[in-house]
């Protein structure tokens, strides 16, 4: 009698459950049933890190961008290289109105002093471009002349080539080369049919330390040292109003090319201290003839 009570009471052969069963099984249960929606939250957390990471837009980025590329071009035009236009005729066949040119403003930065035949541009040394026209610029091309993307049409610049450097004696007499020192230079760079000076002899001048005498490639077309040697600088250009060396012309495409200073600069003889040297050679050449001479009347008047 008990085998058949007692398989009455599991019936489904399964062991009774208690009620801390009931209650975990109750509590699993809820679980399984949020389920489902633990994958929308994983998800949900998933999306909000790829929304932290996503990066900005090129748009956002744009503005950044501009500034930091606008005050590189500012560095860049204040330190190192700006551009400049050829406003006139005077530096023809070497350089054509209308050109522009690629002036070195790094060189000077470091104490480097203009050298002979290099092409400068300089400030107004004092009533060079009096009278001369002066373009009004809009607003863009303020802004762009600025910051060194377009060359500035307000500056009062002048582009000449140098011949002579402090130190230096420097002439040319009418029918003559120029001559630096006593040397005569070969100037292949003067616009054909020009003489050297025909239309301006001068000199000889002796060039001021921290001054340089410079003249236009397009001799009779340029007005240079040789016609303001009346006003305060004399003709010369301090070289402290040297903005830089014009190294390359940049447009247009089809003139692009170097300016490299000519050979003719680099002959011997050139140099103020190689001006002199024949002298000091011939006063040294002369001390032991005199020494020798005083010796030998010494020795005649003892042995009278």
């Amino acid at each position: 009698m008990s085998d058949v009570a007692v398989g009455a009471r599991s019936g489904h052969g399964e062991p009774e459950q208690r009620p801390e069963q009931s209650a975990e099984s109750a509590s699993s249960t809820a679980g399984e049933r949020q389920d489902p929606e633990a994958p929308e939250s994983a998800h949900a957390a998933d999306g909000g890190d790829r929304t932290a990471r996503k990066p900005r837009s090129f748009w956002k980025e744009l503005p950044l961008l501009i500034g930091i590329a606008l005050v590189l071009a500012l560095l860049i035009k204040t330190f190192l290289v700006q551009a400049f236009s050829i406003p006139s005729d005077s530096m023809q066949d070497t350089l054509q109105r209308g050109d522009r040119v690629l002036v070195d403003k790094l060189t000077p930065w470091f104490g480097g002093e203009p050298e002979r035949g290099e092409v400068v541009v300089f400030h107004d040394p004092g009533g060079w471009l009096d009278g001369e026209p002066t373009p009004e610029p809009n607003v863009v091309q303020k802004f762009l002349s600025f910051i060194g993307l377009m060359p500035s049409s307000e500056e009062k610049d002048l582009i000449k080539r140098t011949i002579a450097v402090g130190g230096d004696t420097v002439e040319c007499r009418k029918g003559g080369p120029v001559r630096v020192n006593g040397t005569a230079l070969d100037e292949p760079y003067i616009y054909p049919g020009d003489t050297p000076c025909d239309d301006m002899p001068f000199g000889p001048f002796k060039v001021p330390d921290g001054k340089i005498w410079v003249m236009g490639d397009h001799r009779q077309n340029s007005r240079d040292s040789r016609y303001h040697t009346e006003d305060a600088n004399k003709g010369f250009v301090p070289v402290d109003d040297v903005v830089g060396r014009a190294v390359v012309v940049a447009w247009p495409v089809d003139r692009w090319a170097t300016l490299p200073v000519p050979d003719t600069y680099d002959q011997p003889g050139l140099g103020a201290a190689a001006a002199v040297a024949p002298g000091a050679i011939g006063l040294a050449g002369a001390v032991p003839f005199v020494l020798w001479r005083r010796r030998r009347l010494t020795s005649d008047r003892t042995a009278g």
